[in-house]
């Protein structure tokens, strides 16, 4: 990383010179670090290898459950679907009452009211994606409207795009500057604001020093969660690029004070593949990112194995699917 003092404060004011100007920018980004590709991988494939067992098992699978975005994006989305979607939520299993609730229900901006409701009283967040989801394509007087509707209809969190097209091409100021508008957007009348989260699409931007530039770029410009993926395209969260995330979360936090928290979304589907990410947020940002504030799992299919998992070491017994509802 570019050399900044170790303090937070002086830390801050020396990242903020670097988004001063295109130029500035540049050269700050295209100055981190290269990433050993092959370090990355060996990490990440060496922490996927501890196991945990009973209790500590037993405690990974209920935070893992806090931890989920359960999400809903498709097309053919009723309000009957996002409410039952929403009662999963609030009590994923009906037969164990201490089975932990999800962290947000995760919806289109069109949604939002209709989980809001359904979820009132409940401490379950509304998330929204926005800003011409998944593919990010529209002006971006679009995309703040798209925000500011989800905001207004009551999401407490929104999932926002960037522009790979630009970033790609060596735009990086107007990459910065919209993730400020829309983190602007957020902020509603009463001076509350929605959490920002900031999706990169890693599948879509090549190499690994691509992934660490945007990581930097989206908390330089202010995003409360950097996330990898939408979900909606071949490649999504993997464990090499979720380290990648992480490692630039506790970098900027050394850095600047701030604490950023991190989303891996599409293709975690299993128990195992959860706590193979939590052992990794544990060892690389360390027990303060261990809780929903700050760590999430973008998901529509994990939480069923969970649940099962969790009820066969409740039990003793393996229910197999037909024990969850199909959402």
């Amino acid at each position: 990383m570019p050399s900044v003092t170790s303090t937070p404060t002086a830390g801050t004011a020396a990242l903020a010179d670097a988004t001063a100007s295109d130029a500035a920018l540049r050269r700050f980004l295209h100055g981190l670090p290269g990433v050993d590709a092959v370090g990355l991988e060996a990490r990440a494939a060496m922490l996927g290898t501890r196991s945990i067992k009973t209790t500590a098992k037993a405690y990974a699978i209920d935070l893992a459950i806090s931890m989920i975005d359960l999400t809903t994006l498709e097309g053919a989305d009723t309000p009957g679907k996002v409410r039952s979607l929403s009662a999963k939520g609030r009590r994923p299993d009906p037969t164990d009452p201490d089975t932990p609730k999800v962290a947000a229900i995760c919806v289109y901006p069109d949604m939002v009211a209709t989980a809001k409701e359904a979820l009132a009283g409940s401490g379950v967040k509304v998330a929204s994606v926005a800003t011409a989801f998944p593919a990010g394509r529209a002006a971006l007087p679009v995309k703040l409207a798209d925000t500011r509707d989800a905001v207004a209809a009551g999401a407490d969190e929104i999932d926002m795009v960037i522009d790979r097209g630009a970033f790609l091409s060596g735009r990086y100021l107007q990459v910065f500057e919209e993730i400020r508008a829309v983190k602007e957007a957020c902020v509603r009348e009463d001076g509350t604001a929605a959490r920002l989260k900031v999706i990169f699409e890693t599948g879509e931007l090549s190499t690994y020093d691509n992934i660490r530039r945007a990581c930097w770029l989206a908390m330089l410009a202010g995003a409360d969660f950097i996330k990898t993926s939408t979900g909606k395209v071949a490649v999504n969260a993997t464990p090499p690029n979720t380290l990648l995330l992480m490692e630039a979360a506790r970098d900027f936090h050394a850095a600047t004070g701030t604490r950023v928290g991190v989303k891996p979304a599409g293709g975690i589907r299993t128990t195992k593949d959860a706590v193979k990410y939590l052992v990794m947020v544990n060892e690389t940002l360390g027990e303060d990112w261990l809780s929903n504030e700050w760590f999430r799992f973008g998901a529509s299919s994990l939480l069923n194995d969970l649940l099962m998992q969790r009820q066969k070491l409740r039990t003793g017994r393996y229910s197999g699917p037909d024990y969850v509802t199909v959402d």
